[in-house]
């Protein structure tokens, strides 16, 4: 039997697509139930800033088609999917959260919205995020604040907030989202979702800015690993023509991740805090709890202290660096940018090539510790932020563990270490604080384990529950 238009939301993507495939659900049918969904709940929290509604419906007649016709079909065929509002998407428009930018309408599909499509996905909408992806709360002049699911008065974190609040809410089943720093690990830790920072260079980032750099990855947002991974399937890939590009050692993500599906015998290390700026004890707590679990799942899982402090300020210095390359072209706005993307650029200005140069050499200090801890462990796993959602008006938290904060860099300190260092990285949520909210675990594995962090990602979710937002 068909579920029903009101159930159809709440299925796993893998679950409508497989419907789809056997044509007991249409794209159209999907996209109806999602629409419908959308206008219930995004009035309430502003995650999906532009609906291209009849552009969607479009693409979802046509997908009704193929299925009929019986032709070959992609692995998203007929699925909703939001883009990030950074993220260019032809023909719709793309404001990168700047007043400077809010009529902007691209010609062309960045590399990672052309595989979607490719893939049979329907582009849905675009969601909101902060000034150019700069800050970990989601939040503009354009379009004003995101909300969380879990809680509307609080925060869903940034930059990829709308995207995580648009899956968490049964708005769309995939959301694209971009990471730098923490912007897809928090966020979906914030709406109790699973996201993915994923391995540089195995989805092309054309056209962004500096390609040579492997800082900032596309990735996926949803509610199951399993949906994570036929994502991830369908964004990755070689291509020649981006500098960095690089071949999945695996022919499907899925297919990987159903390889590793047993924690049995997995050397995995806890670690409460690698940056030594602090964490809430109820979140340490928490996340602790969820990683000794795993031990009922056969892993071995030690708790052991591992601390990345240095690599502090080591990361600053290189995110000024590729801040003020990112907005070259726009410099002559510096002036009127927001304070979050201004006051990095102008951070990176000031630098010089001495700053860079003795933070290239400290980021190699890290990484070899990285890769001596690896040598001993397969995965590492900590809190995936320090804090719970905090209230949607502040641009960061006001503390952490008692340590007050002046900028809104430091409290995202167990996520930017990782970027750093340049492992994958997954959040899972792994329970919920005594106020209701979600916890999320942060879990890094080597370059290209991402499948293997997936794997475990979904382990986590079937020993940890954590149900629906509210809102939703």
């Amino acid at each position: 039997m068909s579920p029903s238009s009101s159930d159809l939301t709440r299925l796993s993507a893998c679950e409508m697509s497989q419907l789809i495939q056997t044509r007991k659900i249409s794209p159209t049918e999907v996209l109806d139930a999602h629409l419908s969904n959308i206008a219930r709940v995004n009035p309430q929290l502003n995650a999906i800033v532009t609906l291209v509604e009849d552009q969607a419906r479009d693409a979802a007649t046509r997908a009704t088609q193929a299925v009929m016709n019986g032709d070959a079909l992609g692995p998203l065929h007929g699925l909703p999917v939001v883009i990030k509002d950074v993220t260019l998407t032809k023909g719709i428009r793309t404001t990168f959260g700047s007043p400077y930018y809010k009529d902007f309408v691209p010609d062309e599909d960045a590399a990672v919205v052309t595989r979607l499509r490719d893939a049979g996905a329907i582009i849905l909408g675009k969601t909101n995020t902060p000034e150019f992806a700069a800050g970990a709360n989601t939040n503009n002049e354009v379009f004003g604040p995101t909300r969380n699911p879990w809680n509307a008065a609080l925060s869903p974190a940034g930059s990829s907030g709308g995207s995580a609040v648009s899956v968490a809410t049964f708005m769309s089943p995939l959301a694209q989202g971009t990471d730098f720093g923490c912007s897809i690990r928090i966020p979906a830790a914030f709406c109790g979702i699973v996201g993915l920072r994923t391995t540089a260079g195995l989805i092309p980032n054309y056209p962004m800015r500096l390609p040579w750099d492997p800082g900032q990855v596309h990735g996926p947002l949803t509610r199951t690993a399993d949906d994570a991974a036929l994502m991830l399937d369908a964004m990755t890939g070689l291509d020649p023509m981006w500098p960095i590009s690089c071949a999945a050692p695996w022919a499907s993500a899925r297919d990987e991740m159903a390889k590793h599906k047993d924690a049995k015998d997995l050397r995995i290390a806890y670690v409460s805090d690698i940056s030594g700026f602090g964490v809430d004890p109820e979140i340490d707590a928490i996340s602790q709890k969820a990683a000794l679990s795993l031990r009922e799942a056969g892993a071995i899982v030690d708790h052991i202290t591992f601390d990345c402090s240095d690599g502090f300020d080591v990361y600053k210095v290189l995110r000024g660096e590729w801040m003020a390359g990112q907005q070259m072209e726009r410099i002559d706005l510096l002036d009127k940018f927001g304070p979050n993307l201004g006051g990095n650029v102008r951070a990176g200005l000031a630098q010089s090539v001495h700053d860079t140069a003795l933070a290239e050499n400290g980021r190699e200090k890290v990484w070899a510790r990285f890769r001596e801890m690896f040598s001993r462990y397969d995965f590492l796993i900590t809190p995936a932020a320090p804090v719970s959602p905090f209230p949607v008006e502040q641009n960061f938290p006001n503390e952490v563990a008692g340590r007050k904060l002046d900028n809104y860099i430091d409290w995202i300190a167990p996520a930017f270490l990782i970027t750093l260092v340049g492992f994958p990285a997954g959040s899972v949520p792994g329970g919920l604080t005594k106020s209701g909210l979600p916890v999320g675990l942060q879990i890094v594995g080597p370059r290209f384990s991402d499948p293997r962090i997936l794997a475990l990602c979904k382990t986590i979710q079937s020993l940890h529950p954590i149900g629906t937002p509210p809102i939703c």
